[in-house]
């Protein structure tokens, strides 16, 4: 093997403002750039303790288990239905999205009996149904997406956390897409399980995922986990009832390394906990309301400027994400070739979407470090160049000039 046909890796510089991933903060680069010191140094102790602390302010929650689990936004949702859910328990699910999906098949490999509520993409599910649901299934847990990229659409999660309340059923919600840019209160809303992602309204990188977790759920996790081991305490082996498949993503044995006890369980991804606390940092110094209003601010001036453009929006838009924006490619357009060139020409990235989408919307993210008027102006610019060079005309300018008259009339938002 010749290493020298190897060189040091020098990815091209690009505006991710499509879905996910974004650009990241420098902050949390730099942040991510900080020396690594061991997993029980007193000062990486702390740093866990200040990221539970950091993270429960973000999710809107009082819930001591706030933490991180190492891996992707899907190892959180795994780590959460794998602790939780045992073999034949009765799990309803809500799909409104490719997401809604994924959480179905993950469930079934729970060897959970899944129900679903399935409703057309574009569309949310009303309270009135998940009621009717339960009460018919009796299901243990009901599991939803809260944004789901995929169709851009946010799901109110507030009346069914009180129905869930009123029929005893555990909620958990996969955050991902919403947290950071979008109002969401876990103890409010009275979710028992919340996970999330990094790499979208946090603006750090993918390959972290906070999660937390009402005292409600914590006894059924404790109760799911058996492992027969000289480190884990009596306490935690009586009235264990079965072994989870998973060692990696045993929820009772991550909170007792994140816990007082510190009982070891995996090394610590120290470089991404120090991406995972400067994205809280910054966030909750900016202020969590202010940030969300950002994200509210820049997506509407996107809106205004892709409306100008005669383009048509999908989706009910009375419950679009502040953060992303789904736009119907034109019948006359070959919606992958405006990506190619935006991406070659303009070193800007947009989405495409899933399934039955796949091919017939755009996805156009303003989120994290790239929710920014100039990401804005750049993303509206190119995208209108590139329609017109291919023969779908626009008023030229019209689009800049919508999102300029929008951030003049919303300056001070």
């Amino acid at each position: 093997m010749d290493i020298f046909q190897y060189h040091q890796i020098n990815a091209p510089q690009r505006l991710l403002m499509g879905p996910g991933p974004i650009n990241a903060d420098p902050r949390v680069l730099r942040a991510m750039a900080t020396q690594l010191i061991g997993q029980y140094d007193p000062y990486m102790t702390d740093y866990m303790n200040e990221v539970m602390a950091l993270y429960r302010d973000l999710f809107k929650t009082k819930n001591y288990w706030t933490i991180l689990i190492n891996g992707t936004s899907r190892a959180g949702i795994e780590s959460i239905l794998i602790s939780t859910i045992h073999p034949g328990d009765k799990v309803l699910v809500l799909v409104f999205g490719r997401f809604g999906h994924l959480l179905c098949e993950i469930a079934r490999r729970c060897k959970a009996e899944v129900y679903t509520i399935v409703v057309p993409w574009g569309e949310i599910v009303i309270p009135d149904k998940v009621e009717d649901a339960i009460k018919k299934i009796k299901p243990k847990l009901l599991l939803t997406v809260h944004g789901d990229t995929s169709t851009t659409m946010l799901q109110p999660l507030q009346e069914i956390g009180d129905v869930c309340e009123q029929y005893n059923v555990l909620f958990y919600t996969d955050a991902t897409a919403s947290i950071g840019g979008n109002i969401l209160e876990t103890d409010k809303w009275k979710l028992d399980a919340v996970s999330a992602g990094m790499q979208k309204c946090l603006g750090g990188p993918s390959g972290t995922s906070p999660i937390t977790l009402s005292s409600k759920i914590e006894k059924v996790i404790r109760k799911r986990s058996c492992v027969e081991s000289g480190i884990r305490t009596q306490e935690h082996k009586d009235g264990c009832n079965e072994i989870i498949y998973s060692n990696y993503f045993d929820l009772s044995m991550i909170m007792d390394y994140w816990g007082p006890q510190r009982l070891n369980h995996h090394t610590e991804a120290t470089t991404a906990l120090y991406g995972s606390r400067e994205c809280a940092r910054i966030i909750l110094q900016d202020g969590l309301n202010k940030n969300i209003s950002r994200h509210k601010k820049h997506g509407r001036a996107m809106l205004a400027g892709i409306q100008a453009m005669g383009l048509e929006i999908f989706g009910n838009i009375n419950y679009k994400m502040n953060n992303i924006l789904g736009v119907v490619i034109p019948l006359s357009i070959n919606g992958n070739q405006v990506r190619k060139i935006m991406l070659e020409d303009f070193s800007i990235e947009i989405g495409t979407s899933f399934g039955a989408l796949d091919g017939k919307i755009w996805r156009i993210g303003t989120m994290g470090y790239n929710a920014r008027k100039d990401c804005v102006m750049q993303t509206l610019c190119a995208l209108d160049s590139v329609l017109n060079y291919l023969g779908y005309r626009t008023v030229q300018g019209a689009s800049l000039q919508a999102a300029w008259d929008y951030y003049e009339k919303h300056n001070n938002d």
